[in-house]
């Protein structure tokens, strides 16, 4: 019996090793920007309590963008995966093309809106207890950081584009290397522009943004430099800007798998940010409290998020080449392997959790007391997280984009959501026990998911009958 579930559960030595291979190039690029990020909010933290919670609100406005960006790669990139499975180099190429237009199109669409209501969308993250002096430089401080890092917006969605498809190709290398020079970059320029080191102007928050869209365009130009030059291993690539057409059909297939997972992203992400804005009810301390747990958490969260890419890119690649057998025992043991992870970097973050706020020394012991209880909470709640997220993936890697969309924001918009808002403004609840049972809300996602994967619907082969 024991020996039996083992064989079920647990793979050998080469399983981890194709797995690992897969997931530990994105981790490692993941890891490291997530690492500078930490340290471009310390810094910032550094200047001042102001300016992090205005960089805090503004970047949870600019992650909405990002997950749009990345649910309308990953709708294509589904598709790119089953390509290059059945060795489909076309289907691959026009599935890229697909990324430019639609990431463009919502590049159009995103600037526009933070240019004619980014003061308020920040302006509702201000609404907690605090000094109106407080809102208003917390409001100045996020509007020039948001006006600056909307130039960033191209290089974003070209990196995003290109790394994406390298990913699915096979070529997990390229993107991490280009990731680990773009976050060297945005560390070098943070260090000399938020505090004006050499010469360069002090400009705070400012400069911070600055650097990173610096860094965007230096990751942007390395993997396209690099894909054009390796057209040879990068098949797609070759006569790619020839016409940006696409068979009717293909085009018609990602869309319909796309636009749910392009609405999921755009909603979960919002949903994040209704979380964040009804945290900041408890009081504007929350504001750059959240801001630093939400920061050291992604630095933990990139090991689940990794192996969630991982069982997306695997298993997309046994389905697209019509292994369903072999599809479904992988993606059983990679949800293992990414749930028993995360038990592991769990426990060590819960460790670290009273000490890891204390780097910011500029900013007040009351805001790293909470902080570090935030963490905590994050922490233990990891392996909850973990298979959430790798559910969802698997779901995703057999194109049931819709079944996510329920899955996903409609169960954040529909349970956690109103859950905060009415645990905050009926029963009263203070900020701590308000994030804990927020957090713990994915619990009914996991159950779901399980229900789902263990039903079978998303063992598909979306390439099988020539969408093309």
């Amino acid at each position: 019996m024991i020996s039996s579930l083992r064989r079920k559960l647990v793979g050998n030595r080469a399983f981890y090793r194709m797995a690992l291979a897969v997931a530990v190039p994105i981790m490692i690029q993941n890891g490291i920007t997530q690492f500078v990020a930490l340290l471009d909010n310390i810094m910032v933290g550094g200047v001042g309590e102001t300016q992090m919670g205005g960089v805090g609100v503004a970047n949870q406005l600019i992650f909405v963008f990002n997950l749009a960006i990345f649910g309308a790669v990953s709708g294509a990139g589904i598709f790119g995966a089953q390509f290059y499975g059945n060795g489909d180099h076309e289907g691959v190429r026009n599935a890229f093309r697909y990324k430019l237009l639609i990431c463009t199109a919502l590049m159009l669409v995103g600037v526009g809106v933070f240019l004619l209501f980014g003061e308020d969308l920040i302006a509702l993250y201000l609404k907690g207890e605090g000094t109106a002096e407080q809102r208003a430089e917390m409001l100045r401080y996020a509007q020039k950081y948001l006006r600056i890092m909307l130039i960033g917006f191209f290089p974003f969605i070209l990196s995003q584009c290109y790394s994406g498809t390298l990913r699915e190709t096979g070529q997990t290398i390229v993107p991490m290397v280009a990731g680990i020079i773009s976050v060297l970059v945005n560390l070098c320029f943070n260090a000399l522009l938020i505090f004006g080191y050499l010469g360069f102007p002090r400009l705070g928050s400012a400069g911070a943004a600055i650097a990173t869209v610096i860094a965007r365009f230096v990751e942007a130009a390395i993997v396209m430099v690099w894909t054009h030059r390796h057209s040879e291993r990068c098949r797609f690539i070759a006569g790619v800007y020839r016409s940006m057409r696409i068979p009717k059909r293909l085009a018609g297939s990602i869309t319909r798998k796309t636009i749910p997972l392009m609405i999921n992203e755009t909603l979960w992400a919002g949903g994040m940010a209704m979380l964040g804005m009804c945290y900041s009810l408890c009081g504007l301390i929350v504001v750059p409290a959240n801001t630093i747990a939400s920061t050291v958490g992604n630095v933990f969260n990139v090991a689940f998020l990794a192996m969630g890419n991982a069982v997306g890119i695997i298993v997309g690649q046994l389905l697209g080449a019509n292994k369903l057998e072999e599809a479904v025992d992988t993606d059983r043991k990679l949800i293992v392997f990414s749930v028993a992870i995360c038990f592991v970097i769990g426990g060590v973050m819960a460790l670290l959790s009273p000490y890891i706020p204390n780097i910011y020394t500029a900013q007040p012991p009351e805001v790293r007391a909470l902080a570090s209880k935030f963490i905590l909470i994050v922490a233990l709640t990891m392996p909850i997280n973990s298979l959430a997220n790798a559910t969802y993936f698997t779901m995703r890697s057999g194109g049931k984009t819709f079944i996510t969309f329920l899955f996903d924001s409609v169960y954040v918009w529909c349970i956690t959501v109103p859950l905060a808002f009415f645990l905050r403004r009926v029963v009263g609840f203070s900020i701590l026990p308000l994030y804990l049972v927020c957090q713990l809300a994915d619990i009914g996602k996991c159950v779901i998911g399980l229900i789902l994967i263990k039903k079978g619907v998303w063992i598909h082969n979306i390439v099988k009958d020539g969408a093309k």
